[in-house]
């Protein structure tokens, strides 16, 4: 069972994960089983948990602590035998420091931590998922697209993603709708100006030079503050310092 928890309103989440009870609210004229009753001795995945509101953390905590629920409206406990799996896109470090996240129910989640890597990491990826993308949107919008142009393929695998893949369908999702000739080009990605700059680099030399760019900029932005930098950036506060690091950029470091 699924639920992305930054997709639905907050006044109804509560109902959506625990369920309620007749009469419970306005519109509530039958019993409704939750989506953690629904999923009884099965997974839940709870997808953008650093999306849920201190007052949902705190009654989703007392349901990993004692495997037990109750429905909105209702009084009964009802036992539930299930296992909870969450992702988030979030710095929930972060969100702690900020008091955003409860530090009790981020350390009941964390037992074990798969951090996925980031597009940027998965050099090979790139090609073969934005091909898939195209072959996707093309056959929908019934369009006859051969590929990418060999351009826009450097420009695919130069470009940082930032958004990770789903900013990388979007952008080919764009390029098989404006695209007018048999191959998407870097124009048709909106790509080009941030490929030309790096044009007669190697692979390797214009995506440090782009991700140096970037992580400059948004230091710059944010006063040389890097947790709020690299919150902008889309990355973990540990996984800028590593990028820094790595490319060699000596920044002065704030909290």
């Amino acid at each position: 069972i699924v639920i992305n928890c930054a997709a639905i309103p907050e006044t109804l989440l509560e109902s959506e994960l625990f369920g309620h009870e007749k009469g419970a609210f306005t519109g509530a004229h039958i019993q409704r089983k939750g989506r953690i009753e629904s999923a009884q001795h099965g997974t839940l995945f709870l997808d953008e948990i650093g999306a849920l509101s201190l007052q949902l953390q705190a009654k989703l905590l007392r349901f990993l602590q004692e495997q037990r629920i109750e429905r909105v409206g209702g009084r009964e406990e009802i036992s539930v035998d299930v296992r909870v799996v969450a992702a988030t896109n979030t710095d929930l470090e972060q969100a702690l420091v900020e008091g955003h996240f409860r530090e009790d129910l981020y350390y009941r989640l964390r037992v074990v931590v798969i951090r996925l890597p980031l597009l940027r990491e998965r050099d090979g990826d790139i090609p073969l998922l934005a091909k898939a993308f195209l072959h996707k949107y093309a056959s929908e919008a019934n369009k006859r697209i051969a590929g990418f142009a060999p351009e826009a393929i450097r420009a695919l695998e130069t470009y940082t993603w930032p958004g990770n893949v789903r900013e990388l369908e979007n952008r080919v999702k764009r390029g098989v709708i404006i695209a007018e000739a048999m191959n998407v080009t870097p124009a048709d990605l909106d790509l080009t100006s941030r490929y030309a700059k790096y044009e007669g680099e190697s692979l390797k030399e214009a995506r440090e030079a782009l991700e140096k760019e970037l992580i400059h900029r948004a230091v710059t932005r944010n006063n040389g503050n890097l947790t709020r930098a690299a919150s902008e950036l889309g990355l973990s506060r540990p996984t800028l310092y590593d990028l820094m690091d790595k490319l060699g950029i000596r920044e002065r470091r704030k909290a």
